[in-house]
């Protein structure tokens, strides 16, 4: 309940707003060829985007350790929401940068490795969260989520660190 209030509020979708956007600008520069906008445009989004996610962190683990108050008296659930700040707070700047990838590949037209890497990060995901919870209970899943956003972040940082897809320019010639 925790999560899916703070990932829909304003601030994460702040990161999709960038998202979204980004995915605009990406597509144009695409478009016309203009790598070196691409390059300086993938750049400072990500930056960006990290930036906002520590804000978030900040923000939402701050909110939620002094406010837990407002979702419950009970003694327990204060407990269990004490237990999942430190994981809601700790990945929003994975999550920040998830989305982020998201419209990075998006705009790069790249639809088929964002549908192949999916499929993986949700099998992978499925998987852990299966093995974690039966093991780890409550915090199994939570780091199961973990695992599912930094996965999703990873599926980013791959395809361009390797200069494969529509990033293939990265390896082809300097940008200057």
């Amino acid at each position: 309940m925790v999560r899916a209030f703070f990932d829909e509020t304003s601030f994460l979708l702040l990161a999709r707003v960038i998202a979204v956007t980004f995915c605009a600008i990406l597509a144009c520069a695409f478009a016309e060829k203009d790598y070196k906008k691409v390059t300086a445009a993938t750049s400072r989004v990500l930056q960006m985007s990290f930036v906002l996610g520590v804000g978030l962190a900040v923000v939402v683990g701050a909110g939620l350790y002094f406010g837990s108050g407002i979702f419950s008296k009970d003694a327990s659930v204060l407990h269990l929401i004490s237990i999942g700040v430190p994981f809601v707070a700790a990945t929003q700047p994975i999550n920040s940068i998830a989305f982020v990838f998201d419209g990075v590949n998006f705009g790069a037209s790249d639809f088929a490795y964002t549908a192949y890497s999916m499929v993986f990060v949700a099998g992978a995901s499925i998987a852990s969260l299966f093995i974690l919870s039966k093991s780890n209970g409550f915090i199994g899943i939570w780091v199961a989520l973990t695992i599912y956003m930094v996965l999703r972040s990873f599926a980013g940082v791959l395809r361009m660190g390797t200069g494969t897809g529509p990033w293939r320019f990265l390896r082809s010639r300097p940008i200057a």
